[in-house]
C-alpha cells in the first residue's frame, strides 16, 4: 500500500438522486413493499411449519426461500429506507462490508434453493414412483444444508479479495446499498482479480444453474406432456408454474445486473435492476406460491375454517 493510500472509515451512499417530496413518496412506497415481503414471506413459513400436510420437500425448500427472501430483503431495504428521511446518508465501512458479504450469501443461497427445488420438481414428475426414496429427508436435509454452507463460503472468498485491495476513495457509492461492484470502484489497486471471480461466480451460481432448471423443466414438460388425465396435468403444471415464474424474475434481473455489457446499462438503471431483485421479487415469490399454488390455497381455507368459531 502506497503512502496516499488508506483505509477509508466511512462512506456515503448516494441512493435515488430525486427530488426531496419523491423521497418521501418513495420511502412510503418502499415501506410498504417491505411489509408484504416479511408478512408474506412470514405467512408462507408459519402455513408450512403448522400444516402437516405441508411438510413435504418441496414446501421444506419453500420455507428455506422464504426465510432468504426475508433475509435478503432485511439486509438491504432497511439502511435504504433511513437514507430516504435522513440527509446523514453515511455508513462505516465495516458495516458497509458486512453488508456486501450477507447480500451475496443470501443472493447464492437462493440461487442454490431454487436449483435444488427445480430438481425436486423434476424427479416428482419424471420419476414418481422413486420420489420417497430418492428425496428423502435425509437427502433434503443436505441438499439444504450444502446451499446454506457453500453460499457462505463463495461469499466469504469476494469479501476476502475485497480486503486485500487498498481502499483510498472517493468515498461515495452510487447505489442504495453496498453492492459489491459499487464497492470494487472505491479501490485504489486493480480490481481484476475480483472482476475475474464475480464472473466465474456468476458462471456457476447463475448461467450454470438456470442451465440445470431448463434442462429439467423441458424433461417435465415431456413428462407432463405423456400423462392422459387432463387434471393431472394440470396439477403438474401448476406445481412448475410457480417455481418457473420465480425462476425467471430473479435469474433475469440477476443476469443482466452482472453479466450483460456495462455500457448498455447505466448505473441507474443498475439501481432499479437491484432494486427489483432485493425488494420485488422477494414479495412477490409468496404471491406467486399462494395465488398459483392450490395445496397452499387448500391448507389456507383449513387453516381458516378451524379459527372460525362453532
Amino acid at each position: 500500500m502506497g503512502s496516499n493510500q488508506t483505509w477509508i472509515t466511512e462512506v456515503t451512499l448516494l441512493g435515488f438522486r430525486v427530488e426531496p417530496v419523491l423521497e418521501f413518496f418513495l420511502f412510503g412506497f418502499f415501506s410498504l413493499f417491505y411489509t408484504l415481503t416479511l408478512l408474506g414471506n412470514g405467512f408462507i413459513l408459519g402455513l408450512i411449519c403448522l400444516n402437516y400436510r405441508l411438510h413435504t420437500p418441496m414446501y421444506f425448500f419453500l420455507s428455506h426461500l422464504a426465510v432468504i427472501d426475508m433475509s435478503y430483503a432485511s439486509n438491504n431495504v432497511p439502511k435504504m429506507l433511513a437514507n430516504l428521511v435522513n440527509q446523514n446518508r453515511t455508513i462505516t465501512f465495516v458495516p458497509c462490508l458486512m453488508q456486501t458479504y450477507l447480500y451475496l450469501a443470501f443472493a447464492h443461497a437462493e440461487c442454490l434453493i431454487l436449483v435444488v427445488m427445480s430438481y425436486d420438481r423434476f424427479v416428482a414428475i419424471c420419476h414418481p414412483l422413486q420420489y420417497s426414496v430418492i428425496m428423502s429427508w435425509r437427502v433434503c436435509t443436505v441438499l439444504a444444508v450444502m446451499s446454506w454452507v457453500f453460499s457462505f463460503l463463495l461469499a466469504l472468498v469476494h469479501l476476502v479479495l475485497i480486503l486485500r485491495l487498498p481502499f483510498c476513495g472517493p468515498h461515495e457509492i452510487n447505489h442504495f446499498f453496498c453492492e459489491i461492484l459499487s464497492v470494487l470502484r472505491l479501490a485504489c489497486a486493480d480490481t481484476g482479480l475480483n472482476q475475474l471471480v464475480i464472473f466465474v461466480a456468476c458462471v456457476f451460481v447463475l448461467v450454470g444453474p438456470l442451465c440445470v432448471v431448463l434442462v429439467s423443466y423441458a424433461r417435465i414438460v415431456s413428462a407432463v406432456l405423456r400423462i392422459q388425465s387432463g387434471q393431472g396435468r394440470r396439477k403438474a403444471f401448476s406445481t412448475c408454474s410457480s417455481h418457473l415464474c420465480v425462476v425467471g424474475f430473479f435469474f433475469g434481473s440477476a443476469i443482466v445486473v452482472y453479466m450483460a455489457p456495462k455500457s448498455r446499462h447505466p448505473e441507474e438503471q443498475q439501481k432499479v435492476l437491484s432494486l427489483f431483485y432485493s425488494l420485488f421479487n422477494p414479495m412477490l415469490n409468496p404471491l406467486i406460491y399462494s395465488l398459483r399454488n392450490a395445496e397452499v390455497k387448500g391448507a389456507l381455507r383449513r387453516a381458516l375454517c378451524k379459527e372460525r368459531p362453532s
